[in-house]
């Protein structure tokens, strides 16, 4: 059956890094594109990045440009979200998401495959 399992999260003071991986299987990840998206309590889930099937065109939401960064390894079927220069408005479960659907990149319903998520604190 399909997985994607986050880890990766923490506890980090403002202006520290954190790294997120995305472990996949039970599909055919290369034929997916990745998404991470947020949520804050009291909040609606906001898209953070995508990475494209191929891996070479990847989107981020306007808050996190420039800080943070999407990547995927083929061989591990692994997911990343390199985020630097972190906030304490970054603080948020984050969520792993694949989709072979066309659609806007930033909206959770193009997505089919859902993580349990990874809690990001910044203080």
């Amino acid at each position: 059956h399909v997985q994607l399992v986050e880890s990766g999260g923490g506890s980090v003071q403002a202006g520290g890094s954190l790294r997120l991986s995305c472990a996949a299987s039970g599909y055919t990840y290369s034929s997916y594109c990745m998404g991470w998206f947020r949520q804050a309590p009291g909040k609606e889930r906001e898209g953070v990045a995508r990475i494209d099937i191929d891996g070479t065109i990847a989107n981020y939401g306007d808050s996190v440009k420039g800080r943070f960064a999407i990547s995927r390894n083929y061989a591990k079927t692994t997911s990343y979200l390199q985020m630097n220069d972190l906030k304490p408005e970054d603080t948020a479960m984050y969520y792993c998401a694949a989709t072979s659907r066309f659609g806007a990149w930033n909206l959770p319903h193009t997505y089919r495959y859902w993580g349990q998520g990874t809690q990001v604190t910044v203080s």
